[in-house]
């Protein structure tokens, strides 16, 4: 995923601190819009679990998703989206590793980007310079995905976090 920093309203893109980071030529090309797509947005209001992460090659390659912990961590996590306000919450909770709470400031522009802040516990998000930026595919009711897109070895590969609606 690519990381961020919050500079005259996300106007430069720096890309994630992780184990392999990416680049996209398109969207590294194309400057970020700040256009929201809202009824995307209410689309995906409510309760989520993340219930997959996939990527070509996961048996050797080790993934540090949002800079908090392994991809594989992130697996039964639950998240809230709020769409009036952009807010909203993460909770990772898997057995095997370290249990994780935050905030969430979050959008999705009109370029199909799904825009995270993750927030610490008495922060402001306006004070959050840093975040990621996803891509959103795959939108029915009751699931999608958020893709990212990392360089192994020179090459892209993709990064798929597949949610499911919780409510």
């Amino acid at each position: 995923m690519k990381k961020f920093i919050f500079i005259c309203m996300m106007s430069t893109i720096l890309f994630a601190c992780k184990s392999a980071s990416s680049t996209n030529a398109s969207t590294e090309a194309t400057e970020l819009s700040k256009k929201l797509d809202r009824p995307t947005q209410v689309a995906i209001k409510g309760n989520w679990v993340l219930t997959n992460v996939s990527y070509a090659g996961s048996d050797y390659i080790k993934v540090n998703s949002f800079d908090l912990a392994d991809s594989k961590c992130f697996i039964g996590s639950t998240w809230n989206f709020i769409s009036n306000n952009n807010k909203g919450t993460m909770t990772l909770n898997s057995p095997s590793c370290t249990a994780f709470t935050s905030p969430i400031v979050w959008s999705i522009n009109n370029q199909g980007f799904f825009v995270l802040k993750i927030v610490d516990p008495g922060t402001k998000s306006k004070n959050v310079r840093t975040g990621y930026l996803l891509k959103v595919a795959g939108l029915t009711d009751n699931s999608f995905q958020l893709i990212d897109t990392i360089n192994v070895g020179g090459q892209s590969k993709d990064v798929t976090y597949q949610f499911q609606r919780a409510n």
